[in-house]
């Protein structure tokens, strides 16, 4: 893209008119049927390389919104044009949509006219950044600017601001990254952006293994739980696992059971909401006891239900090693 194109244009007899008369016709068709099109809000997201596209998009996706990245603008009417179509289950979209486009980043403008015009409801959100602080986010990640990849990203952040200047003033809302952390802007833009104002819950995973077939390689949080009686030693207790009633006493029959949970719960209701406030949109809780299939399973099971019932996060456990068979 050459630095003497200082504006976004409009598209013109390119592909913009034949977008409108097919988002018309799909909005009526819709309107004739009475039902109303699905889409109830379109976030556009869009800014400076380096200003946090990828972390709002994230943002989005956490929240349950249908996510694009590097997106052209062209394309944004063909995904508006699928979604108020009939038969459409997507909601809430997000899309991101930079200089990355190329050439056709100049018909952003364009596009937006488009979907004012038609009605499309949507937000554009523009990201925001001090030269210095792109630089040193670029330095950070070695990566090349887009708009300079064979040149010096100071030339690149340049030639990007000529052409963001008129999106910039477009958009709905923009946010300035500088000096915000990762987890300061997905706070800001859920604060501004979402309807609920949160980032969405986070999504725990609590999974029982046994230490003899290896930890799980992707734990976030691993507690060792062989300290505990184990069912393993009875006879007629060993072919059961801790989903079964029997395990679960004997595992507790000296309330160490009770105990444990007494220190791991307040643990586990200081730690979580600090991954929240951190951004994560997943963690991964490992209980581990020696086969997999009797203590660790009690205490996934149980945290299960614990957090479950709560309902401050999406919970689910998983059990690796609950049908691998018994030695002895």
């Amino acid at each position: 893209m050459s630095e003497r194109r200082g504006t976004l244009a409009p598209m013109e007899g390119t592909k913009a008119p034949r977008f409108t008369e097919r988002l018309r016709r799909a909005r009526r068709n819709g309107r004739n049927r009475g039902k109303p099109a699905a889409l109830e809000d379109l976030v556009i997201i869009t800014g400076f390389s380096g200003a946090g596209k990828s972390t709002a998009m994230h943002l989005f996706e956490d929240a349950g919104y249908f996510c694009v990245d590097n997106l052209p603008p062209e394309m944004i009417g063909n995904l508006a044009e699928l979604f108020v179509h009939e038969g459409s289950k997507v909601e809430r979209s997000a899309v991101v949509c930079d200089v990355r486009g190329g050439d056709y980043f100049e018909g952003f403008l364009a596009v937006l006219e488009d979907l004012e015009r038609n009605g499309v409801t949507h937000r554009v959100l523009f990201l925001d950044a001090d030269e210095q602080t792109l630089l040193t986010r670029f330095k950070e990640t070695r990566r090349r600017h887009p708009l300079a990849p064979e040149g010096s990203v100071a030339d690149g952040i340049a030639a990007e601001h000529r052409l963001l200047v008129p999106l910039r003033d477009r958009a709905d809302q923009v946010i300035d990254t500088t000096g915000l952390k990762a987890s300061q802007l997905r706070k800001r833009i859920a604060d501004e952006m979402l309807p609920t104002g949160t980032p969405g819950k986070l999504a725990v995973t609590f999974t029982s293994f046994g230490h003899k077939h290896g930890p799980p390689r992707d734990a976030d949080l691993s507690f060792d739980v062989r300290f505990l009686p184990n069912p393993h030693y009875v006879a007629e207790l060993r072919p059961l696992t801790g989903r079964d009633a029997d395990i679960v006493d004997y595992v507790n029959r000296d309330d160490e059971l009770d105990a444990f949970y007494g220190h791991l719960i307040p643990l586990l209701n200081y730690l979580l909401p600090r991954y929240v406030d951190e951004g994560k949109a997943h963690l991964h809780v490992a209980i581990g006891c020696t086969g997999g299939r009797h203590r660790s399973v009690v205490i996934a099971e149980h945290l299960n239900r614990h957090y479950g019932e709560r309902g401050d996060y999406l919970v689910e456990v998983a059990h690796r090693d609950i049908d691998k068979a018994p030695r002895g």
